[in-house]
């Protein structure tokens, strides 16, 4: 179910592009305006954008290990249990994107202590004048309270491994690449039109019917064993 998983997670990354408009156009708005004009924009928001798909990939590592000690050897429940609640945010998550739902915000709100801590030394990295700066500026990024990313960790979580669970946050990062680096570069000619209703709603419900094909496949591999 790996690959399964991966693709789940590289799609929600990418359809996930309608919340990252609203969510990180500030913050890409200021790595666009505050920078001191000797770097070339793209070499900066490439910069930026590794940065935060690193510290994704942290998280993501960090994560799998979390779920590996909660699996206890694979116990069989735990992983079923961590497996089905992957699903049932990935849901949420989908929801959330066409604008059904705002049950994901929960996890924002967790995160915004976390955030409190690192945004002062986000601040003080803008301007920024080197690439080194930029990395360390989307390292910082990357921990923007956002339900978007705390949705596809518990996923992580699931995933058995500090390996699984970093390539899930990969896959993720690398799927908000292109919405991201667009976003940087061309900000006004995409944003009206990933802010569309259909748009939300196309993206959203497809997320969303990840985690329904996540929880019908894991009732067929039930019934089949039975």
């Amino acid at each position: 179910m790996i690959e399964l998983s991966l693709l789940t997670a590289l799609l929600a990354g990418l359809l996930g592009g309608v919340h990252c408009v609203g969510m990180c156009g500030g913050i890409v708005a200021a790595f666009s305006f505050r920078a001191d004009g000797s770097t070339p924009p793209f070499r900066l928001h490439l910069a930026y954008n590794l940065g935060r798909v690193s510290s994704y990939v942290m998280f993501g590592a960090l994560a799998g290990t979390l779920g590996a000690s909660l699996k206890l050897a694979e116990f069989m429940p735990v992983q079923t249990l961590l497996f089905v609640l992957a699903q049932l945010v990935m849901i949420l998550l989908g929801l959330y994107l066409a604008g059904f739902s705002q049950w994901v915000l929960v996890f924002e709100r967790a995160g915004g202590v976390l955030w409190r801590a690192v945004k002062p030394l986000f601040q003080k990295l803008l301007p920024v004048k080197t690439m080194p700066q930029a990395l360390l500026a989307g390292m910082a990024w990357g921990w923007l309270p956002c339900g978007l990313v705390y949705s596809v960790l518990v996923s992580a979580l699931a995933a058995g491994s500090a390996t699984s669970g970093a390539a899930l946050m990969l896959a993720f990062g690398l799927g908000t690449l292109p919405n991201l680096l667009g976003m940087g570069l061309f900000a006004r000619q995409i944003q009206p039109f990933m802010q569309q209703l259909w748009v939300r709603r196309v993206a959203g419900l497809t997320v969303a019917g990840f985690g329904v094909w996540g929880l019908l496949n894991l009732a067929y591999s039930a019934f089949s064993n039975t």
